[in-house]
């Protein structure tokens, strides 16, 4: 697998040459894999559209050839459409395209086990997002906390014929693939019957994404996993929600605050506000079944932004918000270095009465590419804390993390009432109760790039404020001008 992913990568480099960036480079090995795997399973396609077809060809023709496959394919009904829909070849010479046909004809894909195969397109992703850095961070979420979260959440569709996964910011699909891989873990290999088996390929998960690149890999990642998912290419928070609803939900909205210019105009929201953080709660709210369960990961300026509490007060009478993960510094690295995060674990149906909170950041090393990379032990704790039942509701005591034992090591795990939560104004980034002593080794302090990021963060949530107390003032200055026109 990793040999696969060498010859791929390093053929990238040679078209870096030819205009070709990572994005681009992945999105055709997207549209040239798929075709190569539907010859090797003998799906049927378009007259002229298949493999053998554009492998056979050479020269100048082959580039023509290729525009004319990605537009007759783009409109042909079903999953292939949805791949395909408005793809553009990103090909000027036709010996580069040429030499990229034939590294993907070495290999038989559908020989090799669906695992490795997702593994050697996935690890495509990652590079790219590590090498590419800036605006990565939409295409790759760490697979340790995703399969952390994923293993807490236990998203089974076993559990009922309707049962349905979603993550309504999907990009190239990561948390649904972990859904997935647990589901296949879980059952030694998939066996599932029939009937099942055809629900969990074609009815079960469920996302969306604003951008058309991550949508399209993220349709050929659960693809290349045995799936056809349904996933929507619009605005998740702008755009009125369908009918659909789900059953878990785990996602990862996008940081900051691009684009976010004003308020949806939602009747679901009870909230207006421009965060776009707070928005997709708002909207999860909405799309989640009574009985429901979430875990969102949410940036620390979310958790401290001017309608945060009023958010999150919404939210615990509703659902029971029952934990919160604080995630280690340099969590999104390479990717978001300076951005510092956490879970937020909810279910519908019954409102909060605890909120247990795990401190994963304090007194830890931040995360680093290479000498202190993120592992599955930054979280084996959390797990265990967390609990067997999904929904938050295991019997939970402080002593699960004592100060002496357990990776990180510390009284990380404490419970808050809801009286303690209201008191703070429903603000959970204001639970602190771990000095952070590496705060004061200026050694261990963090990167300039993270000390922005938090300045930058302060400063969004005192402009938030003052946008506020403008409107207030507006709306009393019209408020007196109309008394003293009726006056006069």
């Amino acid at each position: 697998m990793t040999d696969i992913v060498q010859k791929l990568w390093g053929f990238c480099h040679t078209l870096r040459h030819d205009g070709v960036d990572y994005g681009d480079y992945i999105e055709q090995i997207t549209f040239l894999l798929f075709l190569k795997m539907a010859d090797e399973r003998a799906v049927e396609l378009p007259k002229e559209c298949d493999w053998p077809t554009l492998r056979d060809t050479s020269g100048t023709g082959l580039v023509d050839l290729y525009v004319d496959i990605l537009r007759k394919l783009g409109r042909t009904p079903g999953i292939l459409g949805d791949i395909y829909a408005e793809a553009q070849s990103r090909f000027n010479n036709p010996v580069n395209l040429k030499r990229l046909i034939n590294l993907i004809d070495e290999t038989e894909w559908t020989t090799l086990g669906v695992d490795v195969k997702a593994e050697a397109y996935e690890g495509l992703l990652e590079k790219a997002a590590s090498e590419g850095k800036k605006g990565a961070g939409q295409y790759f979420t760490p697979r340790v906390l995703i399969q952390s979260i994923v293993r807490c959440m236990k998203p089974d569709p076993r559990a009922h014929r309707e049962f349905k996964i979603c993550d309504p910011a999907c990009g190239t699909g990561g948390f649904l693939v972990a859904a997935y891989e647990w589901l296949m873990h879980e059952t030694k290999g998939g066996a599932l019957g029939r009937e099942t088996a055809k629900r969990v390929r074609h009815k079960t998960y469920f996302g969306q994404d604003l951008v058309a690149r991550p949508r399209r890999l993220a349709l050929m990642n659960l693809f290349l996993h045995g799936l056809e998912p349904k996933i929507v290419l619009g605005d998740t928070i702008y755009e009125a929600p369908s009918s659909d609803r789900f059953d878990c939900i785990l996602t990862n909205p996008p940081f900051g605050t691009r684009g976010a210019n004003q308020a949806p105009d939602r009747d679901d929201f009870t909230i207006a506000t421009n965060n776009k953080q707070l928005n997709f709660v708002q909207h999860i709210l909405t799309i989640l079944k009574p009985g429901g369960r979430a875990a969102v990961v949410l940036p620390d300026n979310c958790l401290f932004a001017d309608q945060a509490g009023e958010v999150f007060k919404i939210l615990a009478e509703d659902c029971d918000l029952h934990t919160v993960l604080r995630l280690p510094r340099g969590t999104f690295t390479p990717y978001s270095q300076g951005v510092k995060a956490n879970v937020v674990f909810f279910a519908k149906g019954y409102p909060a009465e605890t909120v247990w909170i795990y401190d994963a950041r304090s007194n830890v090393p931040g995360i680093t590419k290479k000498d202190r990379p993120l592992t599955g032990g930054h979280f084996a704790e959390f797990e265990h804390c967390y609990g067997a039942d999904p929904n938050g509701r295991a019997k939970r005591k402080a002593k699960d993390s004592p100060p002496d034992k357990g990776y990180l090591g510390g009284d990380r795990w404490r419970s808050f009432s809801l009286a303690e939560v209201e008191g703070r104004d429903f603000k959970l980034d204001s639970f602190k109760w771990l000095k952070d002593e590496s705060l004061e080794d200026a050694d261990e302090l963090p990167p300039a790039e993270e000390l922005t990021t938090d300045a930058i963060s302060e400063l969004e949530g005192a402009v938030e404020e003052l946008n506020a107390v403008l409107a207030l003032l507006e709306n009393g200055t019209r408020a007196n001008a109309k008394r003293r026109e009726r006056r006069a």
